[in-house]
């Protein structure tokens, strides 16, 4: 059964926890609440990637699961190998880029958009 993404690339060695702090307090001075992905240390254009990437990785898992196909029959059919859908449905976040994921998606039958927006202010 797919699950959200699990494996991310982890910020590097350098990162304190005093710069993680840092991270957030500065998301918080741009007037946003940090993402998860900040608050584990990652740079802001970094943890937004990731959250990019995490969430074309669920909506891929989940058509997968609704088509009823095996890992097998998804790799066939996204023109990939069995592997590489594997580590899609364990979430192997670090071996995916945004370009594969919309064209996987695409190739699974989905309209991918794009919406931009103002971040929402911390409460």
């Amino acid at each position: 059964m797919p699950t959200r993404p699990k494996s991310v690339r982890r910020p590097r060695a350098t990162t304190t926890s005093s710069s993680k702090a840092s991270t957030a307090r500065s998301a918080r001075a741009r007037g946003a609440a940090p993402t998860a992905f900040e608050a584990l240390g990652f740079a802001p254009e970094e943890a937004e990637h990731l959250r990019i990437r995490a969430a074309l990785m669920l909506a891929l898992a989940q058509r997968i699961e609704r088509a009823g196909w095996t890992q097998a029959e998804a790799a066939r059919a996204l023109g990939v190998t069995q592997p590489r859908i594997s580590d899609l449905l364990r979430g192997k976040i670090d071996r995916f880029s945004i370009d594969s994921l919309v064209d996987l998606l695409t190739a699974a039958g989905a309209a991918v958009t794009v919406t931009v927006r103002a971040r929402r202010a911390a409460a």
